[in-house]
C-alpha cells in the first residue's frame, strides 16, 4: 500500500509536469522580436525590441489575442546578417513562432527573407527601405522610398536647392534608393552635373551606382565632408544621406568641424530619428532635415498617450540592461507598435493565428489608429500613411516643416520616372 501510494504522489507528479507546458502553450502564443541588440546596429534596433516588449504587455494587460497572451521570443542578430537568418529559422522551427516583428537593414530581411518563404512565415519588417521587393510572407509597415525620399527630394526643390549630394552606408537600401533618386531627380529636371557623389558605370555605359558610400562602422570622414565642402562652395548644395547606425556619429562631428551647417549646406537624413539623435552631437546639428512617418513632436491625444504609457512602462520595466533615462521615441518605434496591432486584428479578423488566413485579412485592409495618424495595411503588404518633413532642435526633437497625408506605400518606382 505504501509503495502504492508512493507510485501515485510520483505519477500525479509527473503528469502535472507533463501537463503544465501543454497548459502554459495552451494560454499564450509565441511571437518572435529579432533585431540586433549587439554590434554596429543595436544603436538604433535595441530600442525596436523595448517598444514591442511595451506594445505586448499594453495588449497583455487587455487581454492578449483570441484569449490568449503574447509569449515574447527575443534573440540577437548581433548585426551579422548570416545570423539573422539563423535566429529566423530558430523563431520559426525550433520555437513555432506565430508572427516575428524584426530587422532594420535591408541586407538583413533579404537574409531571412527565404527563411520566412520556406517555412510559411510572416514577418513585420518596420524600416524605411529601398523597395523592389515584395514578399508573401513580409508585411512592411516600413517607409518605401515614396513615403520618405522622394517627398523630401520635392522639400529640397520646393525651397530651392539645385545641388544634390548622395551619400550613403555600402549596402542594398542606400545603392538602390539613390539609384531610384537619380532618376527622380533628372525626372524633375535636375542635370546630371548637379547630382555629386560620384556614379559608376557598367561597360554599356548605364550608371550602375550613384553617391558615394561608406563600409558599416566607418569612422574616418574627413576626405569625404572636404570634397562635400568643395562641391556646396557654390551655394544652393544639400545632402541626401542614407548613412546607417553608429556611422553617422564620426560623419556629423566631423562635418560640425569643417565648418558645415544647416545653412550652408543642410543633410536629409533618412536614418537619423529622434533615437539616433541621443548619441549625436545634437545641438550642433539644429536646423539639419529628416523626413520620416511619425515624429514624437507630432501634437495629439494618440501620441500623447503613447509617449506616455512607453515612460510608464520604461519606468517600471525589469528588462535587463535596459536603458531608462534621456529615452523618446521614433518612427521605426512606431511602425513596430503599429505593426503589432495591425496584425492582432487581422488575426482576430481571422480568427486564427495561421498565417496564410492572417495575411489574407491583412490584404483585405485594415487600419489602426497610431500615434501619428491612420495607417493601413495595402494588398501589396505595404502600409498607407502620413509623412512628415521635420528640422531638428537643439533637445534632439524636430520641428515639423510639412506633412503629406495617407501616402500610398509603392515598392516598385525604379524605371517609373522619366528624364525631362
Amino acid at each position: 500500500m505504501k509503495f502504492t501510494r508512493q507510485f501515485s504522489r510520483f505519477a500525479c507528479a509527473a503528469a502535472l509536469a507533463a501537463l503544465t507546458p501543454l497548459l502554459h502553450s495552451q494560454e499564450t502564443v509565441k511571437v518572435g522580436v529579432l533585431h540586433s541588440l549587439s554590434g554596429t546596429m543595436a544603436i538604433s534596433e535595441t530600442s525596436l525590441r523595448d517598444v514591442l516588449l511595451f506594445t505586448f504587455d499594453e495588449i497583455n494587460a487587455k487581454g492578449g489575442v483570441l484569449g490568449k497572451k503574447i509569449e515574447p521570443v527575443v534573440v540577437d542578430g548581433a548585426s551579422n546578417w548570416p545570423l539573422f537568418a539563423e535566429k529566423a529559422k530558430q523563431l520559426l522551427e525550433q520555437d513555432k513562432v506565430s508572427v516575428t516583428f524584426g530587422c532594420w537593414t535591408s541586407v538583413s530581411r533579404k537574409s531571412v527573407l527565404p527563411v520566412f518563404e520556406s517555412n510559411k512565415g510572416l514577418l513585420f519588417y518596420p524600416v524605411q527601405y529601398e523597395g523592389e521587393e515584395m514578399s508573401p510572407n513580409i508585411m512592411y509597415t516600413a517607409e518605401a522610398v515614396n513615403q520618405q525620399a522622394t517627398p523630401a527630394v520635392d522639400y529640397m526643390l520646393e525651397k530651392g536647392f539645385k545641388k544634390f549630394y548622395l551619400l550613403g552606408s555600402d549596402y542594398v537600401y542606400p545603392q538602390t534608393t539613390n539609384l531610384v533618386l537619380l532618376e527622380y531627380l533628372l525626372s524633375k529636371g535636375v542635370p546630371l552635373e548637379n547630382i555629386g557623389g560620384g556614379f559608376k558605370k557598367d561597360e554599356s555605359g548605364k550608371i550602375i551606382s550613384a553617391g558615394k558610400y561608406t563600409p558599416f562602422g566607418h569612422t574616418d570622414y574627413q576626405q569625404i565632408v572636404s570634397e562635400i565642402k568643395q562641391y556646396a562652395a557654390g551655394g544652393d548644395t544639400c545632402v541626401i544621406s542614407t548613412l546607417n547606425g553608429d556611422t553617422n556619429v564620426p560623419f556629423f562631428k566631423e562635418y560640425a568641424a569643417a565648418g558645415l551647417t544647416a545653412e550652408t549646406c543642410p543633410v536629409v537624413s533618412f536614418s537619423i530619428s529622434e533615437d539616433e539623435f541621443r548619441g549625436l552631437p545634437a545641438k550642433q546639428l539644429v536646423g539639419q532635415l529628416g523626413c520620416w512617418t511619425y515624429f514624437q513632436s507630432i501634437k495629439s491625444d494618440a501620441n500623447e498617450k503613447f509617449i506616455t504609457d512607453f515612460e510608464a512602462w520604461l519606468a517600471k520595466s525589469d528588462v535587463p540592461g535596459i536603458v531608462k533615462d534621456g529615452r523618446v521615441t521614433c518612427s521605426p518605434m512606431v511602425l513596430s507598435y503599429v505593426g503589432v496591432y495591425l496584425w492582432k486584428a487581422a488575426v482576430e479578423k481571422a480568427g486564427t493565428f495561421e498565417v496564410e488566413k492572417v495575411i489574407a485579412e491583412l490584404e483585405k485592409g485594415i487600419s489602426f489608429e497610431g500615434p501619428a495618424g491612420t495607417v493601413t495595411s495595402q494588398k501589396n503588404h505595404h502600409v498607407t500613411k502620413n509623412v512628415f518633413i521635420g528640422e531638428t532642435k537643439a533637445n534632439g526633437q524636430f520641428k515639423i516643416l510639412k506633412s503629406y497625408d495617407n501616402v500610398y506605400g509603392e515598392p516598385f518606382l525604379k524605371g517609373t520616372f522619366k528624364t525631362k
